[in-house]
């Protein structure tokens, strides 16, 4: 692959156009490479990002499922341990549940069962979270099942730049990933994204904006709510360390640890349920690495502990600009 800072070609994408370029970039690169999920084919699946791809690359490296989560992703397994390389598509996360004994069971323990001489090279992509106005168990945000599953990778990004170049490094990875595509940003901001294929490396995460009184914490749809609040307080003259996660396992404990250290407070953000979620995880991180830093009590702004709602009240639910500006005055001013 193509380091992405010697990238000079590029064109103004989407994330869910980055995300079909780079499946096609595999396709091109890898004629192990096969697409399987429901509607991916003839549809181009249900956010067309694999749209036109079965057309360019035939039915037989881009196939359309029955209706089947626990079969699609038995069949990836069956096919990763056999040479080819799958990226198979959940159509929302909140499907996902069908699966979970086959994520659990063989996906994460394949290598460790077989003693390394079994890997499962496959990329789960899994469309995630409020915001969109979608059906009930469409719009769930359940990272931590799988940041608790040892053998799995978990990646959310935020920008149609780190889609692409993160979803190639997945697919690179020799063991399995689970992809998470934010609903709210498959067609939100667009930016430059290079033409050819590049990796972002999987576990780093990215520094947003530099700042010196507070870290903001997040990943994926979250990210632009922070950068948000973030320029809203420094017209108060508050300074925010703002990175986004990018990868949620394993996690960047260098940036967080570094920035938190620096700044003394930190607030972090996501869309998924308060109790068991990622944001605990951090907060232990922080604890471990960096409790005699801290002047403040960390802040966690989430989704509450109920089921995504339906319709207009999603804008209660997730987490919005006003509270991430109220947790980050409450930590600077403790």
């Amino acid at each position: 692959m193509i380091n992405l800072e010697k990238q000079n070609k590029t064109k103004q994408m989407t994330l869910v156009q980055a995300v079909n370029d780079a499946l096609r970039v595999a396709l091109e690169s890898d004629e192990n490479v096969l697409l399987l999920g429901e509607d991916i084919g003839r549809n181009g699946g249900v956010f067309r990002a694999t749209d036109g791809l079965q057309e360019a690359f035939g039915e037989d490296r881009v196939i359309d499922t029955p209706l089947s989560e626990s079969g699609i992703v038995g069949t990836g397994v069956g096919l990763a341990i056999s040479g080819s390389k799958p990226i198979v598509e959940m159509q929302f996360m909140g499907f996902i549940y069908p699966a979970f004994e086959q994520i659990m069971t063989h996906v994460t323990r394949i290598r460790m069962r077989s003693m390394g001489n079994y890997s499962v090279p496959m990329v789960i992509r899994a469309p995630y979270g409020a915001g969109i106005r979608a059906p009930e168990i469409h719009s769930d945000s359940v990272e931590a099942f799988f940041t608790h599953m040892p053998g799995i990778k978990v990646v959310c990004p935020s920008s149609p730049a780190d889609a692409k170049g993160l979803l190639l490094a997945s697919l690179a990875d020799p063991d399995p990933v689970l992809f998470m595509e934010s609903l709210r940003l498959y067609r939100g901001e667009r930016e430059e994204v290079p033409v050819d294929g590049y990796e972002i490396e999987i576990g780093k995460g990215k520094k947003v904006l530099e700042g010196s009184d507070v870290t903001l914490l997040a990943w994926g749809a979250m990210v632009p709510v922070i950068k948000k609040a973030a320029s809203t307080v420094a017209e108060e003259g508050i300074s925010c360390d703002v990175i986004d996660l990018r990868t949620l396992f394993p996690l960047d404990r260098d940036m967080i640890a570094e920035s938190v250290q620096k700044t003394g407070k930190a607030v972090i953000v996501h869309e998924a349920h308060s109790t068991g979620g990622l944001g605990n995880d951090l907060v232990t991180l922080i604890n471990d690495t960096s409790f005699l830093y801290m002047k403040a009590p960390v802040e966690r702004v989430t989704g509450f502990d109920v089921p995504p709602p339906l319709g207009p009240l999603e804008d209660d639910f997730l987490p919005t600009e006003s509270r991430v500006i109220a947790a980050i005055k409450r930590v600077v001013q403790f």
